[in-house]
């Protein structure tokens, strides 16, 4: 028989984890660097800049993939939660 107190350990622990990913996820998932003042940015079409704004566009769309992949982990997370649950039954 699973042992209930474990069982709400890991339920819970899950619950911690989504949380906090998921305000992770909202808060730091947008958070991109202002590149309409570097030298080098195309105003009419952002993607044609150069330069210092051209790195700066990379590394917001960098940055906004690697939030977007914390996804992964919380389905990694549960994953591992739901095979452990089914192991205490």
């Amino acid at each position: 028989m699973a042992d209930s107190g474990n069982l709400m350990q890991l339920v819970g622990s899950f619950i911690g984890i989504a949380i906090m990913l998921a305000i992770g996820i909202q808060i730091l998932g947008n958070s991109v660097q202002d590149c309409s003042n570097l030298p080098g940015y195309n105003v009419t079409t952002p993607a044609s800049s150069t330069d210092w704004a051209l790195a700066c566009l990379d590394s917001n769309d960098q940055t906004q993939a690697a939030y977007a992949l914390l996804i992964i982990i919380l389905i990694v997370v549960a994953a591992v939660a739901i095979l452990s649950v089914i192991r205490l039954l």
